[in-house]
């Protein structure tokens, strides 16, 4: 087995790293972001890969500059959320576990750029990390099909697991047995994280691209001036009468098609099945869903 330092932050890292304590390995070290605000809760909490590192009883920080000092014989880097420099590199080799089909979709938005791109395949790989973004050599891949209408959060959940058994089994015969890997190959895409301006429903796009939108679980609009998030939708073909942003029973109309929404959650309020939102609604005539300046 042997003694690594595990760089990760959100839920999909916890994965990797019950994985490899459960495997055995001995996590020297987790280096995680800093307590941050979440919601409105007045208290700094901790990143969930902070939250099960200490469940597991592991030494923590959230400075990376640390690793070097454990006598880890490997970092391991899944969705830490930040470039690791060059000087860290020299001190400790890392392998990133990263999900998608490298060279494609390098960068910090794999999974919402696949999915907004329509892909029907993405995937996990296992790489050596270098200084530059995503740039390293492949040791094992894992293809994954993304299922029609899969949203972004199932999706990663899926990885995660996929990416964790994918670790584990590299690191089954220790260190030295992961090897050089293989050099990417292929015409490199760049995941860019996703903006708040692209979760917002442009009404006037076709419909089965604002699905996709909706399917990164951070979609909105605006009605009555004030955000609704949209949860879960489904373009349909079929035309309506009105003009982009025009609301019929549960249906909005597109640049092309309908979308039907199926799940909303308007401000302040919890989730709720777009028919029971629609009957308590009242849109004055010609009044559209995202109508400009009601975007606050």
């Amino acid at each position: 087995m042997a003694r690594l330092a595990f760089l990760g932050s959100p839920p999909a890292a916890v994965v990797a790293l019950e994985a490899l304590v459960g495997a055995g390995h001995d996590v020297a070290l987790v280096v995680s972001r800093r307590d941050t605000r979440r919601g409105r809760g007045p208290v700094p909490g901790p990143s969930p890969v902070k939250r099960a590192a200490l469940d597991l009883g592991l030494a923590v920080t959230d400075r990376l500059d640390e690793v070097a000092a454990v006598g880890a014989e490997l970092g391991v880097v899944v969705a830490y959320g930040r470039i690791v420099p060059g000087p860290v590199l020299e001190a400790l080799p890392m392998v990133n576990v990263h999900f998608s089909l490298l060279p494609r979709w390098r960068g910090a938005a794999p999974v919402e750029r696949a999915i907004l791109a329509g892909d029907a395949e993405t995937g996990v790989c296992l790489m050596r990390l270098e200084a530059g973004l995503d740039t390293g050599p492949v040791l094992g891949v894992e293809r994954v099909a993304i299922e029609p209408g899969e949203h972004a959060r199932t999706l990663t959940a899926r990885l995660a697991r996929t990416g964790a058994a994918l670790l584990t089994a590299a690191l089954a015969g220790g260190v030295d047995g992961l090897g050089p890997g293989e050099p990417q190959r292929g015409e490199p895409t760049y995941a860019a994280k996703i903006g708040p301006d692209e979760l917002r429903l442009d009404w006037a796009r076709p419909a089965a691209e604002l699905e996709r939108v909706v399917r990164l679980d951070r979609a909105w609009t605006t009605v009555h001036g004030e955000r609704l998030r949209v949860l879960a939708a489904r373009a349909r073909p079929d035309a309506g009468d009105g003009a982009p942003g025009t609301l019929l029973g549960t249906a909005v109309v597109t640049g092309a098609g309908l979308l039907e929404l199926l799940e909303v959650q308007p401000a302040g309020r919890r989730p709720t099945p777009a028919p029971a939102w629609r009957r308590g609604l009242r849109l004055e005539a010609g009044e559209l869903l995202g109508a400009p300046g009601a975007d606050r």
